[in-house]
C-alpha cells in the first residue's frame, strides 16, 4: 500500500488524511504542537463550499455541534448608515448553510474523525528537513533526531511551512497585510442584530465584526490597521488594559455597539498579526507538495482560509488515487487548484485594503457598495461557493473533474 507522511494537524492535514485514506493511501499525521489544539486563534466561519468538501469524504459529520448556522452579514459604515446585506453563499441541498465556530474546536473535531478512522496522529514531532532516497520515497527528519519514510509527504504545515522552503529553498516568505487582528467573547447584551448573523462595520478608523451565538453571546472581531509590519514580541508586550483603551479609542467616533461589546469583554485581550501567500511558485518536487496554507494562505477577510485548505485536500486525494504517479498526480492537482485559490487571495487582499481607506476612499466604498450589493441581489459570488467536489467523478489529465455544475468540482 502507498503511504503518506502528512504535516500539520490544523485543517488541511487531518482531512488530507481522511481523504488519502480514502483514495487508499495509508497516511499518518504529524504535528509539531505537544497536543491537540487547545486555545488556538479565535473564530471562523465555514463556508458552504468546504462543508461540501467535507461532504465529499463524509467528514461533515465529524463538525455537528460544533458551531452555528451563519447565513448573511449586514455591512454598515461608521455613522450606522446600512451599506447592504450579503448572505454567505447559497444554501446545499439539504438547507446547509455556513457554520462558524472556535478554530480550537474545529482542529479538534478534524483530528478526532481522523483517530477515529484509525489514522496515527503523532504530536510533539518538529519536520526539521526531509529529501528522496535513491528507491523513490521520501525520508522527514525531525526535531528530536528521530526520522520517518514514506512513499509522499504532504506540508499542511501552514504559512511558516518548513515543508515549503524545503520543496524551494527560495520560496518567497509571506506578505504582510497592513491589519491586526484582534477578538473575544462578550456577555449577552442587546446590538441590534440578529442571531448567527454578522454585523461588519467599516468604522472610521478601524473595522470591527460581530454576531450573536445561541446562547447570546457576542463573538467579535476587530481589524486595527498598523502600516508597518510588528517587530518580533510587540504585540505579545501589549497588555489586555493597552489592547481596549486602544480599541475604545479607535471606536469611539463610530455609531456602533463596538466599544459596549469591547469594554463588557472579560478575560485577557490579545492579538495578531496577518499574512497572506499571493503566489508560492513551486507547490511540489519529487514527491513532496504542500497545500492549505503552505501553499496559498489568504487574508482572513476572505472568510476562505479553512474552506480552501478543505478542498485542496479532497482534490489532491483524488488526483493520486486517479494518477497514481506522484508528477503527473501534483501537476494535476495544481493545474486543477491554482487558478481559483489565487483568485481567492486577490480577493482577500481587496476586501482588506477596503478595510484602511482614507477620507476619499471611505466616501467611495460607503456610495458604490450598496450599488453593487444591489446588483447581486444580496448573493454571495457563485464562483467562491458553489464549488461542490463529486469524489466519485474521475479527474482526467487535463485538470478538470468531467461537467462543471452542483455535485462536481467546477472550475473558476
Amino acid at each position: 500500500m502507498v503511504t503518506a507522511l502528512v504535516i500539520g494537524a490544523g485543517v488541511a492535514g487531518p482531512v488530507a488524511a481522511m481523504a488519502l485514506q480514502r483514495a487508499g493511501i495509508r497516511a499518518t499525521l504529524v504535528d509539531a504542537a505537544p497536543g491537540p489544539a487547545d486555545d488556538i486563534g479565535a473564530f471562523l466561519t465555514l463556508q458552504v463550499n468546504g462543508i461540501a468538501a467535507l461532504r465529499a469524504v463524509e467528514a461533515d459529520g465529524a463538525v455537528d455541534g460544533c458551531g452555528f448556522p451563519t447565513r448573511s452579514m449586514r455591512l454598515r459604515s461608521g455613522s450606522g448608515k446600512l451599506l447592504g446585506e450579503i448572505s454567505t453563499g447559497e444554501a446545499l441541498a439539504d438547507g446547509t448553510v455556513a457554520i462558524t465556530l472556535r478554530r480550537a474546536d474545529l482542529y479538534r473535531a478534524l483530528c478526532d474523525e481522523a483517530l477515529h478512522r484509525g489514522i496515527a496522529v503523532e504530536h510533539g514531532r518538529r519536520l526539521t528537513d526531509a529529501r528522496t532516497e535513491p528507491d523513490g520515497g521520501v525520508l522527514a527528519e525531525f526535531a528530536d533526531g528521530s526520522t520517518a519514510t514514506a512513499d509522499l509527504l504532504v506540508g499542511a504545515d501552514g504559512i511558516r511551512s518548513r515543508v515549503r522552503r524545503i520543496i524551494d529553498p527560495g520560496a518567497v516568505p509571506a506578505r504582510y497585510v497592513p491589519l491586526l487582528n484582534i477578538g473575544g467573547y462578550a456577555p449577552p447584551q442587546d446590538t441590534g442584530a440578529a442571531p448567527g448573523d454578522y454585523e461588519m462595520v467599516f468604522g472610521k478608523r478601524a473595522f470591527f465584526g460581530s454576531l450573536v451565538a445561541p446562547d447570546g453571546a457576542v463573538w467579535w472581531f476587530a481589524n486595527p490597521p498598523r502600516r508597518d509590519e510588528p517587530a518580533r514580541g510587540e504585540l505579545a508586550a501589549m497588555t489586555t488594559s493597552q489592547w481596549r483603551s486602544w480599541l475604545l479609542e479607535l471606536f469611539a467616533p463610530d455609531r456602533s455597539p463596538a466599544c459596549s461589546i469591547i469594554r463588557s469583554t472579560p478575560g485577557e485581550l490579545v492579538g495578531w498579526t496577518t499574512y497572506d501567500l499571493p503566489s508560492v511558485r513551486t507547490w511540489h518536487r519529487d514527491r513532496m507538495i504542500v497545500i492549505g496554507d503552505a501553499a496559498h494562505a489568504t487574508s482572513p477577510a476572505s472568510g476562505q482560509g479553512a474552506s480552501m485548505a478543505i478542498e485542496d485536500a479532497v482534490e489532491l486525494a483524488r488526483c493520486l488515487r486517479d494518477h497514481p504517479e506522484p508528477g503527473v498526480a501534483f501537476a494535476v492537482y495544481e493545474q486543477l487548484r491554482r487558478s481559483r485559490v489565487e483568485k481567492v487571495v486577490a480577493a482577500g487582499a481587496r476586501l482588506s485594503n477596503s478595510k484602511v481607506a482614507g477620507p476619499a476612499g471611505r466616501m467611495l466604498r460607503d456610495a458604490l457598495m450598496p450599488l453593487l450589493l444591489s446588483r447581486t441581489g444580496g448573493q454571495a459570488q457563485p464562483w467562491l461557493h458553489e464549488y461542490h467536489i463529486d469524489w466519485d467523478a474521475p479527474v482526467d489529465i487535463g485538470g478538470t473533474a468531467c461537467s462543471p455544475g452542483r455535485g462536481r468540482a467546477s472550475m473558476p
